[in-house]
């Protein structure tokens, strides 16, 4: 799935992919996936108005970016990538 992004479409380096215990036991593979194709190109899903500005203005500034999203089986995870984009990771909330 992430191969077949058009590599225009991606906004930003995530460094290296990591995913926490409590995602890799609660998420499916194709929820995992989704959700960075998803954060990669912009769409930060589930979070409030204000911090989908502050992400599109991070990735130029080079701030942090979280995205927030919902596996097929009503999970809610996170994603987030360094500012210094060496990493994104995905996680539960509750893993913060």
């Amino acid at each position: 799935m992430i191969a077949a992004i058009a590599e225009n479409a991606l906004l930003f380096p995530l460094g290296n992919l990591y995913s926490t215990p409590g995602a890799l036991a609660e998420l499916s593979e194709q929820d995992i996936a989704r959700g960075i194709v998803r954060h990669w190109t912009g769409d930060w899903g589930d979070v409030c108005a204000e911090d989908k500005q502050l992400n599109d203005e991070a990735v130029n500034s080079g701030f942090r970016m979280l995205s927030a999203y919902e596996g097929q089986n009503g999970t809610k995870f996170w994603i987030i990538t360094e500012a210094d984009r060496s990493a994104t990771t995905v996680l539960l909330p509750d893993e913060y």
